[in-house]
């Protein structure tokens, strides 16, 4: 139950059996003006715009083919590359159920199961050239150990953009605790033209989330030789 505060603030009146820690989630949900926006557009998310807001800054939707999106639930950003992107095939995967968004082959299976990169190629019918990543681990409460588990699957994504991107490619992951640890962007910088951090509006204050966009991959022929 709620009730209307001043300035069109909605405060919600705490429940018996609602934690404070959930009164304050609720509130905030509430008064969400990207979670209104999101209603109104038809977007399942508020990260569809943390999307539109980084692809505004950098571009990296413009003239892409074929679109891979890691860490898929509920499907925001999927979305987005869709109206952005109507001819372009789109594969998302997730250990979450995801309702089907027209145009995109959704998986249901952990991205690191051995078997996930070859089904991502296969339903995609070709390479891609934009590979999003929106996941995370879950968390257990113990920020440095958190970010470590987070950091390993974006380890394995940009490995996997490594293997499988167009040459020209862009890769674009969340990442956490101020952005990708020094060893991670070095090997990005071998790979990529471009990287670059930055949280976008959208991106709460209060959340550690940051995103890192790498543009211009140069190629599996130099990643290879950078790595003699």
């Amino acid at each position: 139950m709620s009730r209307g505060g001043g300035r069109g603030h909605t405060r919600v009146l705490t429940a018996r059996k609602r934690t404070a820690q959930s009164t304050r989630w609720l509130e905030r949900q509430l008064n969400d003006p990207y979670v209104k926006r999101a209603k109104a557009e038809g977007y399942r998310s508020r990260a569809a715009y943390k999307l539109i807001e980084l692809d505004e800054k950098f571009g990296f939707l413009k003239g892409k083919k074929r679109v891979v999106d890691l860490g898929i639930a509920p499907g925001g950003w999927t979305q987005v590359v869709r109206r952005r992107l109507p001819k372009a095939p789109v594969v998302g995967i997730d250990l979450l159920p995801v309702d089907p968004i027209d145009g995109a082959v959704i998986l249901q299976m952990d991205f690191m199961d051995d078997a996930a990169p070859d089904r991502l190629i296969e339903e995609l019918g070709g390479a891609p050239d934009l590979i999003v990543s929106d996941m995370a681990a879950n968390t257990v409460g113990h920020p440095q150990t958190d970010a470590l588990r987070t950091m390993g699957l974006v380890e394995t994504a940009l490995d996997f953009a490594i293997q499988v991107l167009e040459p020209g490619g862009d890769f674009v992951a969340k990442v956490f605790a101020g952005g990708a640890d020094s060893t991670l962007v070095a090997e990005m910088k071998r790979n990529f033209a471009t990287v670059k951090h930055a949280k976008p509006p959208s991106s709460r204050k209060g959340s550690v989330e940051w995103f890192v966009v790498a543009q211009g991959f140069k190629g599996r022929a130099k990643a290879e030789a950078a790595e003699e």
